[in-house]
């Protein structure tokens, strides 16, 4: 059975930033939104006028939709996530138009499993760093996402 866009980004949330408390599932929230809500570039096409699922899941974005990385197993994905009343909260305030400020215009994170973050991620240059809560790390579009 297909998840509905709030249990989809509840599970998202959980295994994306279960680990990073309150203001880490809102940053992670807050970047889903962010691309849903775009009106430029590569998000913005995927989004297709704001459906939050094709952001979630669109190919190569998220290591939680993934069952498989590296040629094994992925056992932190969507589908073995049990979400709390307090990952459906985060949902439900995603969803209804909030995101963290602390995380500006963020279309990307990534957890660098080190002290400091990369000036810029993804690689090519379309996201420079923009903060840092708890272990991840928020990047901001460059003007090169705008060709994206």
């Amino acid at each position: 059975m297909p998840f509905d866009d709030r249990e989809l980004l509840a599970r998202l949330i959980q295994c994306e930033a279960g680990g990073e408390g309150d203001d880490g599932m809102r940053a992670v929230a807050s970047v889903v939104m962010n691309r849903t809500n775009i009106a430029y570039g590569e998000f913005s096409r995927v989004s297709n006028g704001g459906n939050v699922r094709n952001i979630i899941q669109q190919p190569g974005q998220f290591t939680c939709m993934k069952t498989e990385v590296g040629g094994g197993y992925n056992p932190q994905n969507i589908y073995n996530m049990d979400p709390e009343e307090m990952h459906y909260a985060i949902a439900d305030w995603a969803l209804s138009g909030n995101t963290a400020a602390s995380v500006g215009n963020s279309l990307f994170f990534q957890n660098p499993y080190q002290p400091a973050c990369p000036p810029y991620f993804p690689p090519g240059g379309i996201g420079t760093y923009y903060t840092r809560i708890n272990n991840h790390c928020f990047y901001v579009p460059t003007e090169k996402y705008k060709q994206t």
